[in-house]
């Protein structure tokens, strides 16, 4: 499975919950997949899905899922720290690890030699992280987790590679801005 699978079944577990997604190629896929204002689509920002997402979350009380790959969660680790301390009951970082940097040209990543992320998330505090390998597993973990308070760290361990033709995101960031605000408004 490559991430664009994997990414297939964590989106179909999603109801209502607001998603920020990681920059390129990861958001151009969950736009393909399912567009919906409820997605906050990154330009620009490699490393921060999770630190966003947590913002979010800490903001309100609606469910928050990150979607994050496991080059821009080495970018930024200290937000796995961050993610132990608060412990928001409403967050879900979901790190999608293909041991590459997908978005530029699927270059290897630490994942693939000896940092385990997984460790690194227990090691800061977060109580619940659980590892996927197959794809059957996904949904079903996803869905699990979602109706227990977190937070929620979820490796998904997939190969690198993507099918062609996803293409690019035909709405601005503003736009992605003012719909993703609009829904994540309280009732």
């Amino acid at each position: 499975m490559r991430r664009y699978e994997a990414t297939r079944e964590i989106m179909n577990a999603i109801g209502d919950e607001l998603v920020v997604c990681n920059i390129g190629h990861p958001s151009q896929e969950i736009f393909k997949l399912r567009d919906r204002p409820e997605n906050f689509y990154m330009f620009g920002s490699m490393g921060l899905s999770s630190s966003i997402g947590l913002g979010v979350a800490m903001a309100q009380d609606r469910m928050v899922v990150a979607l994050d790959g496991d080059g821009s969660v080495a970018m930024n680790m200290g937000t796995l720290a961050t993610i132990g301390l608060v412990r928001p009951k409403n967050y879900m970082l979901v790190i999608i690890d293909n041991q590459s940097y997908g978005s530029t040209g699927f270059q290897r990543s630490f994942t693939a030699d000896n940092l385990r992320l997984e460790e690194v998330a227990r090691g800061s505090g977060v109580e619940s992280v659980v590892a996927v390998h197959r794809e059957t597993e996904i949904a079903p973990t996803v869905t699990r987790l979602l109706k227990e308070d977190g937070p929620h760290v979820l490796v998904v361990k997939c190969e690198p590679g993507m099918p062609d033709g996803i293409g690019v995101i035909p709405i601005d960031g503003m736009e992605v801005r003012n719909r993703f605000m609009a829904a994540a408004k309280p009732g």
